[in-house]
């Protein structure tokens, strides 16, 4: 049985991207909410459309696998064009797809996603897979467990087991599933974690289970917060805010690049993708969030999650451009 570096444990989908020529957006006084208008029951022309294969696992998968890492994917898929596509578009990208989950009578994953003015709007249609834990769970030194659909419970019980077990890194990327699910499973697996890499909102969530003032919390106390549950790492994004981290040790913040978005979807899964990779590379923290960064400018330069990941002999390039743009990590 092969050893990997990394196996990607989650939800993999097929994206359609819409650009509509008629809609308009409302917004309250305050711009802290807004509304896009289609008219009712009309035939809405679009501007432009486009497909690419998303889904965090699969978005993890193919941009660890770009930066030089051995990795395979576990994921639920139907029998459907929607699934063969998602594993031509694996297979291209060197992903080892030989624990995959086939189920003839489901359809797979997919999305459709709404872009206007430079933000997207996204219907989701998760397919009721059974999440069969496999025969042969494979060796990894690393796995990244992130988003599934409902009935997620028992495998990521099964998951931890086998992390332990096989004494695995675990790098944690709840989705929001799990982030309004069980209680107790969410906790467990983040005290498990080596790295939990979560957003602002998806941290102060998590918290707030354990602390009920944490969504008052500042950066730091949230960093903190986190690794009293366990995680022994630690990376909160914050968009256009930059990224947050603490490695055991030290709290530090890294800035973004002064980058506009073309299309932002993917740009979470990339950082982590990134960040991930240098840490298995043997980098420290402050690599990583740079790492992180740069692979997320890039994926929000075009369509989709996956068009923009950076491959290995890339990526120190933007890091050459990143530092001309003053991006620099710093302690807080």
């Amino acid at each position: 049985m092969n050893e990997y570096t990394l196996l990607s444990i989650g939800d993999a989908t097929y994206d359609t991207f819409i650009t509509p020529s008629e809609a308009e957006a409302l917004c309250d006084i305050n711009n802290q909410e807004c509304l896009i208008c289609f008219s009712y029951g009309e035939k809405i022309p679009v501007s432009s459309i486009d497909y690419s294969v998303g889904g965090n696992a699969a978005n993890n998968a193919v941009g660890s696998s770009r930066l030089g890492i051995a990795v395979a994917i576990m994921t639920s898929l139907g029998t459907d064009l929607v699934g063969e596509t998602i594993l031509h578009r694996l297979h291209t990208d060197r992903v080892d797809t030989s624990f995959i989950q086939k189920e003839p009578a489901l359809a797979s994953n997919s999305s459709t996603v709404i872009t206007y003015s430079g933000e997207r709007t996204i219907f989701t249609y998760h397919a009721p897979h059974a999440y069969q834990f496999p025969a042969h769970f494979p060796k990894s030194q690393w796995v990244y467990l992130t988003s599934m659909g409902d009935h997620y419970e028992l495998f990521y019980k099964e998951v931890l087991e086998k992390v332990s077990q096989n004494n695995s890194k675990l790098a944690f990327n709840p989705g929001s599933r799990q982030l309004r699910g069980d209680k107790e499973i969410l906790l467990a697996t983040v005290a498990a974690s080596e790295l939990v890499y979560v957003n602002l909102e998806e941290a102060r969530r998590i918290v707030t289970l354990v602390h009920p003032e944490g969504n008052q919390m500042g950066i730091k106390e949230l960093l903190d917060e986190l690794a009293k549950i366990g995680a022994k790492k630690i990376i909160i994004t914050d968009g256009s805010n930059g990224s947050y981290a603490f490695d055991g040790t030290h709290h530090l913040k890294c800035g973004a690049m002064p980058i506009d978005a073309y299309e932002r979807t993917g740009a979470g899964d990339a950082f982590g993708s990134g960040s991930l990779a240098a840490l298995i590379h043997g980098k420290d923290m402050r690599e990583a969030l740079i790492w992180g960064s740069v692979n997320s400018t890039s994926v929000i330069g075009f369509t989709g999650a996956q068009r923009g990941l950076l491959r290995e002999a890339e990526i120190y390039d933007w890091i050459d451009r990143a530092e001309g743009t003053g991006l620099v990590v710093s302690e807080i």
